[in-house]
This record gives structure tokens, sequence and C-alpha cells, in this order.
């Protein structure tokens, strides 16, 4: 026992030559509402709407978090109407996504510019990785009576700019596809904001 008292006395003596060793900070933490996305056009920033559309808001989180979204493009771009991304590589590859998650387009948001909402096939219940950002006022897009709609879960609050600029790009026929970006536009990445 003395020679541990006598060791850390010693330890003591050490660190206050030294100078004492700081308290390592926490590392910042992550937001679960707001995303930064980086394109190669300049960077969006999304907050996402965890109390309106939880399910979907979870699920796009996921596949953040697995940083499934690095690396794609915006595949379709149609001027007057929404810029959509999030499942092909350049080239047009596909990159395939999760299973579906449920439709939550009755969650009382609207498709308004800006808004970002999950793109789906006709089955309601379809979307999956595809997203699409509302480049104007689209309320028939919305969910309404017996039509299902279109679920929005986001809405971009810094960067429509860059929003802009992508809906402004040339675009033509590729691989069987319409409304492509002649030149790729490159989603980089996107993260969690760090707070």
């Amino acid at each position: 026992m003395k020679h541990f008292l006598m060791a850390a006395a010693a330890l003591g003596v050490l660190a206050a030559a030294v100078g004492a060793v700081p308290i390592r900070e926490k590392p910042d933490k992550l937001s679960d509402s707001v995303v930064v996305m980086e394109t190669s056009l300049g960077t969006i920033k999304i907050e996402l709407f965890k109390d309106k559309a939880p399910l979907t808001v979870r699920n796009f989180l996921g596949y953040v978090d697995d940083r499934f979204y690095d690396g794609l493009i915006f595949h379709r771009v149609f001027p007057s109407f929404v810029i959509q991304g999030g499942a092909y590589k350049p080239g047009l590859v596909e990159k395939k996504g999760k299973a579906p998650v449920k439709n939550e387009a009755d969650n009382g948001l609207s498709n308004l510019r800006g808004t970002v909402a999950v793109a789906r096939a006709v089955n309601p219940d379809s979307g999956t990785c595809q997203f699409f950002i509302n480049v104007q006022d689209n309320k028939f897009l919305d969910q309404a009576n017996t039509r299902p709609g279109y679920c929005v879960f986001g809405k971009v609050i810094a960067g429509m700019d860059v929003v802009d600029k992508i809906k402004g790009v040339v675009t033509g026929a590729r691989g069987g596809h319409a409304n492509v970006p002649l030149q790729d536009v490159l989603i980089k990445s996107v993260r969690r904001e760090r707070k």
C-alpha cells in the first residue's frame, strides 16, 4: 500500500509539472432532425419532421447512417415539378433499397416548394430509398379522399439556391430514362448535422 501511495504522489507531482491533463470533451452529438446533403452543385440542409412522419424519417436516417446515398445522383429533374434522387449511381446503375416503408402521407403535410417527400411506385406503401424535393407547390401529390398521396417528411431549410441550380441543368433521355441530367449531379454525402 505504501508503494502505491508513493507512486500516486509521484504521478501527482509529474502532472503538476507538465500541467493538468484536460478532461476530454464529449464528441459532438448528431442530430436526428437535420441532415446535410453535399452535392456537386452545393450544400442542401434538410429538416426532418420526425413527429409527423416517424416511420419515414427513421427509414431515411437508416439510409443516411449506412452512407447509402454517398455517390448517387439526382436521376430525374423536372424544372417545374421536382428533382429526384436516391437510387442510381453514375451511369444509371441502380442501387437497391431495403424493405418498403408504410406511406404516412396522411400526416397533414403538403407537397409545397422546398419540401422533401418519398418517391414510390403505384402501390402507396412501396417507397424505399428514393426521395424528391418539390421545386414548386405540388398539392396534387397530397393525400386526399381516396388518393393516397406522397409522404412529405422534411423541408429544405438552407440551400434552395442549390435545388434551383439542380432544377436548371440540361436533361435528356439516357439509359432508357427520361429527364436525366446530361451531366451527373452527384450526391457526395448525406450526414446528420452535428449539434
